[in-house]
Protein backbone atom coordinates (compact mmCIF):
# COMPACT_ATOMS: atom_id res chain seq x y z
CA UNK A 1 0.00 0.00 0.00
CA UNK A 2 0.91 3.52 -0.65
CA UNK A 3 0.60 7.08 0.91
CA UNK A 4 -2.28 7.82 -0.94
CA UNK A 5 -4.00 4.94 0.08
CA UNK A 6 -3.37 5.77 4.38
CA UNK A 7 -4.60 9.10 3.13
CA UNK A 8 -7.72 7.75 1.78
CA UNK A 9 -7.97 6.36 5.37
CA UNK A 10 -7.05 9.66 6.96
CA UNK A 11 -10.34 11.37 5.22
CA UNK A 12 -12.37 7.87 6.54
CA UNK A 13 -11.10 8.67 10.18
CA UNK A 14 -12.15 12.16 10.16
CA UNK A 15 -15.70 11.30 9.09
CA UNK A 16 -16.16 8.86 11.63
CA UNK A 17 -14.77 11.43 14.21
CA UNK A 18 -16.63 14.34 12.86
CA UNK A 19 -20.18 12.39 11.89
CA UNK A 20 -20.19 9.51 14.42
CA UNK A 21 -17.93 9.94 17.78
CA UNK A 22 -17.90 13.72 18.36
CA UNK A 23 -21.86 13.37 17.95
CA UNK A 24 -22.18 10.47 20.20
CA UNK A 25 -20.17 11.72 23.52
CA UNK A 26 -21.40 15.48 23.14
CA UNK A 27 -25.17 13.62 23.06
CA UNK A 28 -24.44 12.02 26.46
CA UNK A 29 -22.30 15.27 27.50
CA UNK A 30 -22.60 15.97 30.98
CA UNK A 31 -24.24 14.69 34.18
CA UNK A 32 -26.43 16.59 36.10
CA UNK A 33 -23.28 16.94 38.22
CA UNK A 34 -21.73 18.40 35.32
CA UNK A 35 -19.34 15.41 34.52
CA UNK A 36 -18.74 13.60 31.59
CA UNK A 37 -20.62 10.21 31.78
CA UNK A 38 -18.36 7.39 32.57
CA UNK A 39 -19.41 4.46 30.02
CA UNK A 40 -22.27 4.18 27.60
CA UNK A 41 -24.01 0.51 26.85
CA UNK A 42 -23.00 -1.84 24.21
CA UNK A 43 -25.94 -0.26 22.60
CA UNK A 44 -24.91 3.12 23.25
CA UNK A 45 -26.67 3.76 25.98
CA UNK A 46 -25.53 5.61 29.44
CA UNK A 47 -24.72 3.41 32.32
CA UNK A 48 -25.50 5.22 35.84
CA UNK A 49 -22.45 4.79 38.03
CA UNK A 50 -21.77 5.94 41.59
CA UNK A 51 -18.63 7.31 41.14
CA UNK A 52 -16.21 8.78 37.86
CA UNK A 53 -12.49 8.60 37.75
CA UNK A 54 -11.25 11.80 37.52
CA UNK A 55 -8.69 10.50 34.01
CA UNK A 56 -12.26 10.11 32.95
CA UNK A 57 -12.72 13.70 32.95
CA UNK A 58 -9.20 14.38 31.82
CA UNK A 59 -9.78 12.17 29.04
CA UNK A 60 -12.93 13.54 27.54
CA UNK A 61 -11.72 16.55 27.78
CA UNK A 62 -9.11 16.32 25.40
CA UNK A 63 -11.10 14.53 23.50
CA UNK A 64 -13.62 17.61 22.92
CA UNK A 65 -9.93 20.08 22.50
CA UNK A 66 -9.62 17.67 19.57
CA UNK A 67 -12.51 18.45 18.40
CA UNK A 68 -12.50 22.00 17.85
CA UNK A 69 -9.31 21.81 16.74
CA UNK A 70 -10.44 19.82 13.99
CA UNK A 71 -13.15 22.04 13.34
CA UNK A 72 -16.24 19.83 14.73
CA UNK A 73 -18.93 22.46 16.26
CA UNK A 74 -17.03 24.83 17.68
CA UNK A 75 -19.20 25.86 20.11
CA UNK A 76 -20.47 22.59 21.55
CA UNK A 77 -16.94 21.31 21.46
CA UNK A 78 -15.79 24.74 23.67
CA UNK A 79 -18.34 24.21 25.99
CA UNK A 80 -17.59 20.61 26.99
CA UNK A 81 -14.16 21.66 26.89
CA UNK A 82 -14.73 24.67 29.67
CA UNK A 83 -17.19 22.30 31.37
CA UNK A 84 -14.55 19.72 31.74
CA UNK A 85 -11.94 22.31 32.64
CA UNK A 86 -13.62 23.71 35.40
CA UNK A 87 -13.86 20.14 36.88
CA UNK A 88 -10.17 19.38 36.55
CA UNK A 89 -9.66 23.13 38.44
CA UNK A 90 -12.22 22.73 41.18
CA UNK A 91 -13.82 20.11 42.28
CA UNK A 92 -10.53 17.08 41.02
CA UNK A 93 -7.74 18.94 42.81
CA UNK A 94 -7.61 17.74 46.21
CA UNK A 95 -6.73 19.78 49.09
CA UNK A 96 -2.98 18.55 48.50
CA UNK A 97 -2.53 20.54 45.58
CA UNK A 98 -2.78 17.00 43.38
CA UNK A 99 -5.66 15.59 41.39
CA UNK A 100 -7.83 13.00 43.24
CA UNK A 101 -8.30 9.41 42.12
CA UNK A 102 -12.52 9.38 41.87
CA UNK A 103 -15.31 11.78 42.33
CA UNK A 104 -19.09 11.03 43.64
CA UNK A 105 -21.40 10.56 40.39
CA UNK A 106 -24.06 12.68 41.98
CA UNK A 107 -21.43 15.92 42.58
CA UNK A 108 -20.92 15.34 46.26
CA UNK A 109 -16.96 15.51 46.21
CA UNK A 110 -14.13 12.83 45.95
CA UNK A 111 -15.07 9.57 46.81
CA UNK A 112 -11.50 8.89 46.73
CA UNK A 113 -8.80 12.20 47.06
CA UNK A 114 -5.32 10.23 47.14
CA UNK A 115 -3.05 11.45 44.83
CA UNK A 116 -1.93 8.75 41.62
CA UNK A 117 0.62 10.20 39.30
CA UNK A 118 -1.42 8.29 36.25
CA UNK A 119 -4.05 10.56 37.27
CA UNK A 120 -2.24 13.86 37.84
CA UNK A 121 -0.53 13.19 33.95
CA UNK A 122 -3.75 13.22 32.40
CA UNK A 123 -5.56 16.31 34.08
CA UNK A 124 -1.82 18.44 33.35
CA UNK A 125 -2.36 16.53 29.70
CA UNK A 126 -6.20 18.06 29.80
CA UNK A 127 -5.07 21.39 30.78
CA UNK A 128 -2.25 22.13 28.05
CA UNK A 129 -4.75 20.60 25.35
CA UNK A 130 -7.54 23.01 26.55
CA UNK A 131 -5.18 25.82 26.55
CA UNK A 132 -3.57 25.22 22.41
CA UNK A 133 -7.73 25.01 22.11
CA UNK A 134 -10.74 26.37 22.99
CA UNK A 135 -9.33 27.51 26.24
CA UNK A 136 -9.66 28.95 29.17
CA UNK A 137 -6.23 28.97 28.16
CA UNK A 138 -4.73 30.97 31.58
CA UNK A 139 -7.02 29.05 34.57
CA UNK A 140 -5.76 25.71 32.85
CA UNK A 141 -1.98 27.14 32.59
CA UNK A 142 -1.85 28.33 36.03
CA UNK A 143 -3.67 25.24 37.38
CA UNK A 144 -1.08 23.22 35.58
CA UNK A 145 1.78 25.27 37.69
CA UNK A 146 0.16 24.42 40.85
CA UNK A 147 -0.34 20.75 39.90
CA UNK A 148 3.64 20.90 39.02
CA UNK A 149 4.68 22.65 42.10
CA UNK A 150 2.90 20.13 44.07
CA UNK A 151 3.99 17.21 42.44
CA UNK A 152 7.82 18.29 42.78
CA UNK A 153 7.06 19.07 47.08
CA UNK A 154 5.32 15.46 47.24
CA UNK A 155 6.07 13.26 45.01
CA UNK A 156 9.31 14.00 43.42
CA UNK A 157 12.26 11.30 44.10
CA UNK A 158 15.48 13.05 44.28
CA UNK A 159 17.12 9.59 45.37
CA UNK A 160 16.24 7.25 42.49
CA UNK A 161 15.28 9.78 39.77
CA UNK A 162 11.19 9.84 38.75
CA UNK A 163 8.08 10.33 40.69
CA UNK A 164 5.80 8.95 43.67
CA UNK A 165 3.17 6.78 41.82
CA UNK A 166 1.35 6.98 44.92
CA UNK A 167 1.36 8.76 48.04
CA UNK A 168 2.92 7.60 50.04
CA UNK A 169 5.30 6.09 47.42
CA UNK A 170 5.16 2.58 47.18
CA UNK A 171 7.35 -0.39 46.44
CA UNK A 172 7.22 -1.18 43.42
CA UNK A 173 7.47 1.25 40.66
CA UNK A 174 5.51 1.71 37.57
CA UNK A 175 6.72 3.09 33.86
CA UNK A 176 3.15 3.73 32.70
CA UNK A 177 2.47 6.67 34.85
CA UNK A 178 5.56 8.58 34.24
CA UNK A 179 5.32 7.70 30.06
CA UNK A 180 2.07 10.05 30.80
CA UNK A 181 3.73 12.31 32.66
CA UNK A 182 6.61 12.90 29.18
CA UNK A 183 3.12 12.84 27.36
CA UNK A 184 1.76 15.81 29.45
CA UNK A 185 5.10 17.33 29.64
CA UNK A 186 5.12 17.81 26.16
CA UNK A 187 1.63 19.01 25.30
CA UNK A 188 2.93 21.52 28.18
CA UNK A 189 5.71 22.74 26.35
CA UNK A 190 3.41 23.12 23.04
CA UNK A 191 1.34 25.35 25.10
CA UNK A 192 4.31 27.04 26.63
CA UNK A 193 7.22 26.87 25.14
CA UNK A 194 9.29 29.00 27.44
CA UNK A 195 7.66 26.91 30.41
CA UNK A 196 10.64 24.27 30.66
CA UNK A 197 8.70 21.58 30.17
CA UNK A 198 11.26 19.60 27.82
CA UNK A 199 13.50 19.61 30.74
CA UNK A 200 11.23 17.54 33.45
CA UNK A 201 10.36 15.91 29.94
CA UNK A 202 14.29 15.16 29.40
CA UNK A 203 14.59 13.64 32.90
CA UNK A 204 11.69 11.20 32.09
CA UNK A 205 13.71 10.06 28.84
CA UNK A 206 16.63 9.62 30.58
CA UNK A 207 14.65 7.57 33.07
CA UNK A 208 13.39 5.40 30.27
CA UNK A 209 17.03 4.99 28.97
CA UNK A 210 18.69 4.21 32.08
CA UNK A 211 15.92 2.23 34.06
CA UNK A 212 12.86 1.11 31.73
CA UNK A 213 14.57 -0.42 29.60
CA UNK A 214 17.55 -1.80 30.81
CA UNK A 215 15.76 -5.68 31.19
CA UNK A 216 16.48 -8.78 29.00
CA UNK A 217 16.58 -7.59 25.11
CA UNK A 218 16.50 -3.78 25.92
CA UNK A 219 12.51 -3.94 25.95
CA UNK A 220 10.24 -1.37 27.89
CA UNK A 221 9.75 -3.33 31.30
CA UNK A 222 6.50 -2.07 33.39
CA UNK A 223 7.16 -2.90 36.85
CA UNK A 224 10.19 -1.73 39.02
CA UNK A 225 11.62 -2.24 42.52
CA UNK A 226 12.28 1.16 44.39
CA UNK A 227 15.86 1.75 43.11
CA UNK A 228 14.29 0.85 39.30
CA UNK A 229 15.69 -2.30 39.06
CA UNK A 230 13.94 -4.95 36.96
CA UNK A 231 11.97 -7.52 39.64
CA UNK A 232 12.63 -11.09 39.05
CA UNK A 233 9.75 -13.58 38.29
CA UNK A 234 6.30 -12.07 36.63
CA UNK A 235 6.64 -8.72 37.84
CA UNK A 236 9.90 -8.72 34.83
CA UNK A 237 8.98 -11.01 33.00
CA UNK A 238 6.01 -10.13 31.04
CA UNK A 239 6.02 -6.53 28.49
CA UNK A 240 3.08 -5.22 26.60
CA UNK A 241 3.51 -4.91 22.87
CA UNK A 242 0.76 -1.63 23.50
CA UNK A 243 3.43 0.31 25.36
CA UNK A 244 6.32 -0.36 23.11
CA UNK A 245 4.66 1.09 20.49
CA UNK A 246 3.26 4.18 22.41
CA UNK A 247 6.83 4.37 23.61
CA UNK A 248 7.90 4.89 19.61
CA UNK A 249 5.22 7.56 19.00
CA UNK A 250 6.24 9.77 22.04
CA UNK A 251 10.06 9.23 21.13
CA UNK A 252 9.62 10.68 18.00
CA UNK A 253 7.22 13.48 19.43
CA UNK A 254 9.95 13.91 22.10
CA UNK A 255 12.85 14.14 19.49
CA UNK A 256 10.88 16.54 17.23
CA UNK A 257 9.84 19.10 19.79
CA UNK A 258 13.68 19.01 21.35
CA UNK A 259 14.87 19.35 17.92
CA UNK A 260 16.87 15.98 19.20
CA UNK A 261 18.09 12.95 17.22
CA UNK A 262 15.49 10.18 17.49
CA UNK A 263 16.52 8.16 20.34
CA UNK A 264 18.14 4.38 18.98
CA UNK A 265 15.82 2.40 21.38
CA UNK A 266 12.83 3.56 19.36
CA UNK A 267 13.57 0.97 16.67
CA UNK A 268 14.21 -1.57 18.80
CA UNK A 269 10.97 -1.25 20.49
CA UNK A 270 9.56 -1.04 17.41
CA UNK A 271 10.78 -4.28 15.79
CA UNK A 272 9.73 -6.42 19.19
CA UNK A 273 6.43 -5.27 19.22
CA UNK A 274 6.03 -5.21 15.22
CA UNK A 275 6.84 -8.97 15.52
CA UNK A 276 4.22 -10.05 17.81
CA UNK A 277 1.73 -8.76 15.68
CA UNK A 278 -0.92 -11.74 14.52
CA UNK A 279 -1.39 -12.20 10.58
CA UNK A 280 -3.57 -9.01 10.34
CA UNK A 281 -1.38 -7.15 12.02
CA UNK A 282 -3.75 -7.06 15.46
CA UNK A 283 -1.69 -5.98 18.76
CA UNK A 284 -2.16 -8.73 21.98
CA UNK A 285 -2.47 -7.31 25.52
CA UNK A 286 0.77 -8.81 26.95
CA UNK A 287 3.78 -11.06 25.72
CA UNK A 288 7.27 -12.68 27.43
CA UNK A 289 10.45 -10.84 26.33
CA UNK A 290 10.46 -13.44 23.69
CA UNK A 291 7.56 -12.60 22.21
CA UNK A 292 5.60 -15.39 23.17
CA UNK A 293 2.12 -14.46 24.08
CA UNK A 294 1.17 -14.56 27.56
CA UNK A 295 -2.30 -12.76 27.17
CA UNK A 296 -3.30 -12.96 23.83
CA UNK A 297 -6.78 -11.00 24.50
CA UNK A 298 -6.68 -7.96 22.43
CA UNK A 299 -7.90 -4.22 23.60
CA UNK A 300 -8.39 -1.25 21.70
CA UNK A 301 -6.27 1.06 22.83
CA UNK A 302 -2.82 -1.22 21.70
CA UNK A 303 -4.11 -1.25 17.96
CA UNK A 304 -4.19 3.00 18.34
CA UNK A 305 -0.64 2.64 19.40
CA UNK A 306 0.69 0.81 17.11
CA UNK A 307 -1.07 3.05 14.30
CA UNK A 308 0.63 6.23 16.29
CA UNK A 309 3.75 4.41 15.89
CA UNK A 310 3.67 3.25 12.42
CA UNK A 311 2.89 6.74 11.13
CA UNK A 312 5.64 7.94 13.84
CA UNK A 313 7.93 5.74 11.70
CA UNK A 314 6.88 6.45 8.41
CA UNK A 315 7.57 10.51 9.39
CA UNK A 316 10.42 9.91 10.91
CA UNK A 317 11.67 7.67 7.65
CA UNK A 318 9.37 8.17 4.72
CA UNK A 319 9.57 4.36 4.16
CA UNK A 320 6.02 3.17 2.05
CA UNK A 321 6.06 -0.17 3.99
CA UNK A 322 5.48 1.93 7.19
CA UNK A 323 2.37 3.27 5.27
CA UNK A 324 1.30 -0.11 5.01
CA UNK A 325 1.56 -0.91 8.47
CA UNK A 326 -0.51 2.07 9.76
CA UNK A 327 -3.20 1.12 6.68
CA UNK A 328 -3.23 -2.53 8.48
CA UNK A 329 -3.57 -1.05 12.03
CA UNK A 330 -6.66 1.45 10.82
CA UNK A 331 -8.39 -1.17 9.04
CA UNK A 332 -8.58 -3.54 12.16
CA UNK A 333 -9.90 -0.79 14.33
CA UNK A 334 -12.40 0.47 11.68
CA UNK A 335 -13.61 -3.09 10.55
CA UNK A 336 -13.13 -4.72 13.96
CA UNK A 337 -13.10 -2.20 16.90
CA UNK A 338 -15.65 0.61 16.16
CA UNK A 339 -18.88 0.94 15.76
CA UNK A 340 -20.47 2.71 12.98
CA UNK A 341 -22.32 4.59 16.03
CA UNK A 342 -18.84 6.10 17.31
CA UNK A 343 -18.68 4.20 20.13
CA UNK A 344 -16.03 1.01 20.33
CA UNK A 345 -15.88 -2.70 20.89
CA UNK A 346 -13.05 -2.45 24.10
CA UNK A 347 -11.67 -5.70 24.24
CA UNK A 348 -12.22 -9.13 23.18
CA UNK A 349 -10.83 -12.81 23.79
CA UNK A 350 -8.12 -13.96 21.57
CA UNK A 351 -10.38 -16.16 19.52
CA UNK A 352 -12.16 -12.89 19.01
CA UNK A 353 -15.28 -13.34 21.00
CA UNK A 354 -16.40 -10.40 22.57
CA UNK A 355 -15.19 -9.67 26.28
CA UNK A 356 -16.17 -6.04 26.94
CA UNK A 357 -19.36 -5.48 29.13
CA UNK A 358 -19.87 -2.02 28.18
CA UNK A 359 -17.89 1.12 26.02
CA UNK A 360 -15.62 2.89 28.48
CA UNK A 361 -15.31 6.39 27.74
CA UNK A 362 -11.51 6.44 28.86
CA UNK A 363 -11.14 4.83 25.03
CA UNK A 364 -11.89 7.44 23.24
CA UNK A 365 -8.82 9.00 24.34
CA UNK A 366 -6.75 6.55 22.93
CA UNK A 367 -9.15 6.24 19.46
CA UNK A 368 -9.43 10.50 18.69
CA UNK A 369 -5.52 10.97 19.33
CA UNK A 370 -4.31 8.44 17.16
CA UNK A 371 -7.01 9.26 14.48
CA UNK A 372 -6.11 12.63 14.67
CA UNK A 373 -2.29 11.91 13.94
CA UNK A 374 -3.55 9.92 11.11
CA UNK A 375 -4.87 13.46 9.93
CA UNK A 376 -2.01 15.74 10.75
CA UNK A 377 0.71 13.35 9.04
CA UNK A 378 -1.33 12.94 5.87
CA UNK A 379 -2.72 16.92 5.92
CA UNK A 380 -6.11 15.29 5.82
Amino acid sequence: MTTSALNRRAKEARLWLEESCFPLWAEHGLTRAGYFPEALSLQHDEIARDVTRVRVQARQTYVFTEAWRLGWKRDTAARLVHAGVSVLTGPAIAPTGLPGKTLHADGRGFADGSADLYDTAFVLYALAEAARGPGPAAPAMAAAADILAALDRLGRDPVNGGYAEQLPAPQTRLQNPHMHLLEACLALHRADPDGGHLARASEIIELFESRFTAGDGGLLGERFTPDWSSPDGEDGGFVEPGHQFEWVWLLHTWARLANKPLPEAAQRLYAFACSTLDEAGRACQQVTRSGAPHDSSRRTWPQTEALKAHLAMLEQRGDARYATAACRSFDVLIDEYLTEDGGWIDHFAADGSILARDMPASTGYHVVLAFAELIRVMDA
